[in-house]
């Protein structure tokens, strides 16, 4: 069964993008448009994996994932942030609340994918982060 995964983004062309990418790699996709929606389909969708963006209408994502690290039932699901924010504090902030990579805006959608693979692997293996020749490697 495919794993599902939820893409989160105010853009309507970088949601298309990544599910195109996503979807021609396997995976089931479910999109949603800002982080209140996000956190409706999480609920509904029982996502594997969440791609959230940053920058969004009427809940953004650092609160979204405040709000999914702080339930029981979702605070295990992994989050690679896709941002335009690029700042060292924003970045610092994204891997400080517990995301398990995070992507700048413009990006390249293998490497996205890549980073996809990696943490379901490392998922699968039992590791806390990437996983790289026995040797656990925290992308930044």
């Amino acid at each position: 069964m495919a794993k599902k995964i939820l893409v989160v983004d105010d853009e309507r062309h970088i949601v298309r993008l990544v599910e195109v990418n996503l979807t021609r790699a396997g995976y089931d996709v479910v999109t949603a448009y800002d982080g209140v929606e996000a956190l409706e389909k999480v609920e509904e969708e029982e996502p594997d994996m969440i791609v959230l963006d940053v920058m969004m209408p009427r809940m953004d994502g650092f609160e979204a994932l405040k709000r999914l690290q702080a339930d029981p039932d979702t605070q295990d699901i992994p989050v690679i942030m896709l941002t335009a924010k690029a700042q060292d504090a924003d970045i610092f902030r994204g891997w400080s609340s517990g995301v398990s990579s995070y992507l700048t805006k413009p990006f390249n959608p293998r490497e996205l994918l890549t980073f996809v693979e990696r943490i379901f692997q490392s998922m699968e293996d039992g590791g806390p982060g990437l996983e790289d020749e026995g040797e656990t490697v925290w992308e930044i």
